[in-house]
Order: structure tokens, then sequence, then C-alpha cells
């Protein structure tokens, strides 16, 4: 099948074309295994996946101490340096020795209590222990999939995205037959091992080019330069799950286990959609924002981005609402609860995704306090009105603390992001 034309000259557009058929085809894959789970385990099994998940999404960054986006931008920078690369993979090791250190002593040592933390009862800390096992594939995938996404080689992304969540979607629904509600959370927890042997299968040879295992030192030469993306990290991906986790248990407290399912349910349908934005960030936004210097040619860039992926966001939004109680029937019969919030969480991602895009130049120059700053004012405003409201519209008060805290996220990002460059302009 030929490419249009003004797909083929964009590389974004062939991004996210290529990446809309991926995603396509997970959001059906993803329908049909939510509405087992709706029907199987029911909204306060799907609170304890959600909260499990959100342990997993905390992993992820505390085993390899936040350096994701660190490896990102620097494979963009130095794919060419081999020198440079082998002192960039050098401190990752050495910082991964010490994330998968911490985090598997952790997880066994207080696998009781993280247990009633997450799910209000001792009942799961076998599977908390089981995890602390699982923790090096955590830490590995997390470097592979930095590589491949700081290469930008966004074909073989997709093919390992895909191959990846099927099996794992695969084994979800044979082990919640299985197993049930434990058989899901177990499938959850070996997924990280899935997704390490999918990128060797398919990418080990790019792998191998980089990262040159043999050769990996017990040294930190580039500790400075990571640090500063492990503090970034810990405050947007290690507050965040455990903003979200507090949200739910407050649900489960303040309303009902139903309700922080439900909310749980939005949330995840959420997650459905802006995986699509997330890919396109790290493949292509982060890698491009690292190399341009001045106001103008960001601005071009920004709009650039604008012009390609709000109109289709936008599309996709409204969409999902007008078909909201048809998605509702389909994937969470008996949820009706769910309709109303649709249109808070749908606004309040349209403007999420497009602060996300100005925050990642924070990331692509490691504008540390920035970065920080605007992180931990949103998620204090996310807990607090969450909190407020809920105590007056009840679960739809989480959903409209979302779409609140986004305005409110995306004006102070802006400021911030411009005022930036005209410090720069000054200074040059």
């Amino acid at each position: 099948m030929r490419i249009p034309d003004f797909i083929r000259g964009n590389l974004l557009l062939k991004m996210t074309s290529l990446n809309a058929g991926v995603i396509g085809f997970r959001l059906i894959i993803s329908a049909l295994i939510q509405r087992l789970l709706s029907e199987y385990v029911g909204p306060v099994g799907q609170y304890k996946i959600g909260q499990f998940r959100s342990l997993s999404s905390l992993l992820m960054s505390i085993t390899s101490l936040g350096t994701f986006n660190g490896i990102v931008k620097y494979i963009a920078e130095y794919k060419e340096d081999e020198i440079k690369l082998q002192r960039l993979f050098s401190s990752v090791f050495v910082f991964q020795i010490i994330g998968v250190s911490i985090t598997s002593s952790v997880l066994l040592l207080f696998s009781s209590e993280i247990s009633s933390y997450l799910f209000s009862s001792t009942e799961y800390s076998y599977l908390i222990k089981f995890t602390a096992v699982i923790v090096p594939f955590i830490a590995v995938q997390r470097v592979f999939n930095g590589v491949i996404n700081g290469l930008s080689d966004y074909k073989k992304y997709a093919k390992i995205d895909l191959i990846s969540y099927l099996v794992s979607a695969v084994l979800t629904v044979i082990f919640l037959f299985q197993y049930n509600l434990d058989g899901v959370l177990f499938a959850i927890a070996i997924t990280p091992v899935v997704q390490v042997s999918v990128m060797l299968f398919f990418f080990y040879k790019v792998l191998r080019e980089y990262i040159q295992f043999k050769s990996l030192k017990l040294q930190a030469p580039m500790a400075k330069a990571l640090l500063a993306f492990t503090v970034m990290s810990f405050v947007s991906s290690i507050l965040l799950p455990i903003v979200e986790i507090d949200i739910r248990s407050m649900l489960d407290e303040k309303l009902s286990g139903r309700d922080a399912g439900i909310w749980t349910n939005m949330t995840f349908i959420s997650q459905n959609y802006m995986v699509f934005s997330s890919s396109i960030f790290t493949l292509y936004v982060i890698p491009k924002f690292a190399g341009i210097y001045n106001s103008e040619n960001f601005k071009n860039e920004v709009i650039a981005i604008y012009k390609t992926l709000l109109p289709l966001f936008a599309g996709g939004m409204i969409l999902v609402f007008l078909f909201r109680n048809v998605i509702i029937e389909l994937i969470y019969p008996g949820q009706i609860e769910m309709a109303p919030l649709f249109k808070w969480q749908l606004l309040g991602d349209f403007i999420r995704l497009a602060s996300l895009v100005l925050v990642h130049q924070f990331l692509a120059k490691r504008l540390v306090f920035n970065f920080i700053f605007t992180e931990i004012m949103s998620l204090a405003l996310f807990y607090g009105f969450a909190y407020y409201f809920t105590g007056i519209y009840g679960i739809e008060g989480v959903v409209m603390a979302h779409f609140l805290r986004y305005v409110v996220y995306f004006f102070i990002v802006s400021f911030l992001v411009f005022r930036y460059f005209k410090k720069q302009n000054r200074i040059s």
C-alpha cells in the first residue's frame, strides 16, 4: 500500500499513522480483556488491579533510578560516539544495581506492609515477594526501551510494543480463567519478563551495537548528568502512582470499593488512548527538542506538533464521548455511574496532551527546577481538588479535579517554557 505524499514527508505523521494502527489493535484487545475482567472480578477486583498496576509503574522508575528519559536524550545525542555511549551505559549499569538492590530488599522485607497499603489486607504479600524477584527484568526492560526510543526506531518499537502486548494479553486471559483475580495480578507481575524477551528477540543486534555488555564497568562518569533525570523521574513517575493509590484508597473509604473500581476503569480507558501520545513524545519530541536552541524554531516545531496531533486527538475524543454509553455497555456493563465522568476526563486529557508537548522541553534541556516545580504543583492540585470535590460531587469530583489541575498546569508550563527562551536570548 502506497503511503500518501503528505504523510511520507512528515516524520511525526508517519509515526502517528503507524502508531494509530498499533494502538487501534491494542484498544480492541484491551476492550475484550476489560469486558472479561468486568464479568469475572467486578469493579472491586478492577480497583485492586489498578492498585497493582500503579505499583508496577512505580517500580519502573525506581529500579532504574529514573534514568529512562536520560537514556533517550543521550542516545539521541551520542549515537555516533562510542566512547560517550560506553560512559553512559556504565553509569546506567551502576544506577541499575543500586535501584534493583534497594527495590528488591524493600519488597521482600516489607511485603506485608505494602500489601496492606495497596489492598487493605496482607493477603497479597506473596505477590509482592514474587515481584521482588522480577525486579531486575523491570530495570532491564526500562533501559532497553530507552535505547529504542532514543534511536527513534518507531517501526521496530511498534512491532515490539504490539507483540509484547499480545503475549501479555494472552497470559492475562489464561490466568484469569485459571486463577481469577490472583491470576490477573500474577500476569501483570510477569509482564516485564515478556517485554525483555521480545526486545531481545527482535532488537538484540542493535542493543549489542549500542550497549557493549562485556565492557560495562562499575563506574559512573555520567552520574551527575543522569541524577538530574533521577530527580525529575522521582517527581513524575514515583509520586504520581502514589497519589493515584491514595486517591483510590480515599474513594474506597469515603464512597465504596465499587466507586474506586469505576474511577480505575475510567483512568484505564484514558491510559489506553494516551499511550498513543507517550510513545510519540519519547520517539520524536525529546530527540527533536534536544536539538532546538532558539525560540523561533521551538515555536515552529510546537505549532507543527499541535497541527498534527491535536486535531487527531480531538476527533478521537469526540467519538469516545458520543459513544460513551456504548463503550460502557460493551466493556463495563452495569457500571452506568461512569457516564458522567467522560466529559471531565476527556477535556482534562486534551489539555494534558497540549501541556505535555511543552513539558518535554524541560526534559530535553534538563530544566530540573522547572520540571519538578510544575509536576509537584500538578500533583498537589490533583490531590487537593480530588479530596475537596469528592466530598461535594462524589466520584465525579475526581475527574473534575483532573480537568482543573491541567487547566492551571498548561498556563504555568507555557509561561516557564517561554521564559526560558527569553533568558536564552538575553544571554546570547
